[in-house]
């Protein structure tokens, strides 16, 4: 209830204060804006700097994986020859 009443009293003082200092409030919104534009902007070019490394390290993943995958079918291809080669010395 305390905060009920403490936001009550603090919404009714700030409209108060903006229509009493209107010229001034529209001053520090015109101040805050421009930094606002230039810190989000700052943002989006971090995080997309950020998707691009992403994406380049994910490309060089898939090329690796492509090449294991090659050495993957050349080592079977080597077990199941050597598998024959231990089956047919079985035999003799």
């Amino acid at each position: 209830m305390k905060t009920l009443i403490g936001g009550a009293i603090a919404a009714i003082l700030g409209c108060i204060g903006i229509i009493a200092w209107f010229p001034q409030f529209l001053t520090v919104v015109a101040g805050t804006i421009p930094i606002m534009f230039l810190l989000g902007g700052a943002l989006a070019i971090y995080l997309g700097v950020d998707e691009l490394k992403d994406t380049w390290t994910n490309e060089e993943t898939e090329t690796a994986d492509a090449e294991s995958t090659e050495e993957v079918e050349k080592y079977k291809q080597e077990i199941s020859e050597l598998k024959d080669e231990i089956d047919s010395l079985k035999k003799e």
